[in-house]
């Protein structure tokens, strides 16, 4: 793999990078890279944190050094080759999409010359990877949004986006696991908690998994648990 980098990030990390840019193929690399060391540091391994192109190592410099782990990481590269590994769950998350609970439903719609109803349709139809976790607890960046429905961030981000907010920035769309500020552009809301830390699984997505949106009415999103 010409394009592997492997470089320190603390006294006890190593960043390893797959690739110069995001798509499924480098993402499977990562995710495979992940699955093979592993059992390959055994009790070294503090942890693993995937990203779009890279994969963060922490290991326990007690147990192990850079250089060792670094050798781990060359020996793990050959099996990767293919770019293939597990596809992952599919997951399905339910989404009330209205102009009632997306405030940018309206006007992404305008901007790209669709009603709102196609925009939902394009939305809920495809299939999205998670590429990392981030930004906050179960905040999933998933891709990649179809280009007929993409959208920038917004100029002005708010300074409160509700819980379960479904949301778009460029090709990436994603679940607000809680209220915090955004400028992503928002379309809908979903009642699934994508992040519950008294939850036997805190998250209902990991890296790797793929995920679809499925519309919902008003009626059975607050049945559900949602707010508006």
């Amino acid at each position: 793999m010409t394009d592997l980098r492997i470089e320190c990030a603390g006294e006890a990390a190593l960043i390893v990078y797959l690739g110069s840019e995001s798509s499924p193929a480098v993402a499977a690399r990562v995710q495979a890279l992940g699955d093979a060391l592993r059992p390959a540091l055994a009790s070294a391994l503090v942890d693993l944190i995937p990203s779009y192109a890279s994969l963060l190592v922490l290991f326990d410099p007690l147990k192990s050094d850079r250089y060792h782990v670094s050798q781990c990481i060359r020996a793990c590269i050959p099996d990767l080759a293919t770019g293939t590994t597990n596809s992952g769950r599919l997951v399905e998350i339910p989404v009330y999409y209205s102009t009632e609970s997306g405030e940018d439903l309206q006007s992404l719609a305008d901007s790209k010359g669709l009603s709102v109803a196609e925009v939902i349709d394009i939305h809920s139809h495809q299939e999205y990877r998670v590429y990392a976790i981030g930004f906050a607890p179960g905040f999933a960046y998933l891709g990649d949004v179809d280009s007929r429905i993409a959208a920038p961030r917004l100029r002005t981000p708010r300074q409160k986006v509700p819980r379960g907010a479904v949301a778009i920035a460029d090709r990436q769309t994603a679940v607000y696991p809680a209220v915090s500020p955004g400028g992503w552009n928002l379309i809908g809301r979903s009642p699934q908690r994508m992040f519950d830390p008294e939850a036997t699984e805190p998250m209902p997505v990991h890296v790797g998994d793929r995920v679809r949106f499925r519309p919902i009415d008003r009626s059975a999103f607050l049945k559900a648990g949602g707010e508006l």
